[in-house]
């Protein structure tokens, strides 16, 4: 037990006493943090400090909210000694040399990045991806282009890197693919919660050779296919239908994001409501016949 200690106390020495030269990339544990900078234990007989302006170009970075006591940070050795004894670091110069590969890795795993807009620019919006500059074309933003970019500043969204060009600088994201998973996720929870069998009410919104489309609200839209439009035989829906108009419908099915509906369904239940309507007259008449019959044969009858 004591030999494990002689060595680890070795170890230690052996660290602190390494050779450090300006350039060199190293790690350092947080130990403290003022508004002016950063103190990193570096495992070294002194210790490294980072000025708050050295640690991002992030106009909204924030000693107090982006850093943590005990996070470790890679920075770049920039004097050896700053005056007071310590190392001086930074974050920035660091981050121009390793945040490249870190970025490359994210595009290759498809990574999902929320980014906070800052600023509208020429065809598009600018935001920031581990301290780097970022440009997002405006037909990227979202599922649909924006004409507006202006409206974005300040809302967050979420993005995946689609370039990167470490030798221009140069940093794209995309936030369409994110946007359009999220809407279509959101679109099967929708869908899986309707009951098949269900009488719905929408509006017709759009009428096609195979049958139409019909708006059920909540982003909802189905399709009755032209053979479940109406009981006789129809050459085009437009016989029956018109686009606006509005229809009540039975839920066949759903299969994903594919809603199945029939008008002709409904008809089916209207005419068989109206055959036991009829069934239930006729059962009627007949009992009001017999009870009139028997009525008739007492009529008269005195009872004492």
């Amino acid at each position: 037990m004591e030999t494990e200690s002689m060595k680890d106390y070795e170890g230690q020495i052996e660290r602190s006493f390494r050779t450090i030269n300006e350039g060199d990339i190293i790690k350092g544990t947080v130990i403290g943090i003022t508004e002016e900078e950063i103190i990193l234990d570096l495992s070294y007989y002194t210790q490294g400090v980072i000025k708050a302006e050295n640690m991002s170009d992030d106009p909204d970075f924030s000693v107090f909210t982006d850093v943590h006591e005990g996070d470790v940070i890679e920075a770049t050795v920039i004097r050896l000694d700053d005056g007071e004894g310590n190392i001086e670091l930074s974050k920035k110069e660091a981050n121009d040399i390793l945040v490249w590969d870190t970025l490359k890795e994210m595009q290759e795993n498809d990574a999902v990045v929320k980014v906070k807009i800052k600023e509208s620019v020429n065809a598009g919006v600018v935001c920031f991806v581990e301290g780097v500059r970022a440009f997002i074309p405006a037909s990227q933003i979202t599922d649909t282009y924006v004409e507006n970019t202006d409206e974005w500043i300040g809302k967050e969204i979420e993005v995946k890197i689609i370039n990167v060009e470490e030798k221009n600088k140069k940093l794209v994201l995309s936030g369409r693919e994110v946007a359009r998973e999220k809407n279509r996720e959101e679109m099967m929870h929708k869908v899986s919660m309707l009951v098949p069998g269900s009488i719905m009410e929408g509006t017709v919104e759009k009428i096609m050779p195979y049958g139409a489309f019909i708006d059920l609200g909540r982003g909802l839209s189905g399709l009755v296919h032209i053979s479940q439009i109406a009981n006789r035989r129809i050459k085009s829906p437009n016989e029956v239908l018109k686009e606006g108009q509005q229809v009540k419908v039975k839920l066949l099915s759903t299969d994903g994001e594919k809603i199945s509906l029939s008008i002709k369904a409904l008809d089916d239940i209207m005419e068989k409501s109206d055959s036991d309507s009829g069934a239930v007259a006729a059962e009627y008449s007949e009992n009001e016949e017999v009870g009139t019959s028997l009525s008739g044969l007492l009529k008269g009858i005195k009872l004492s």
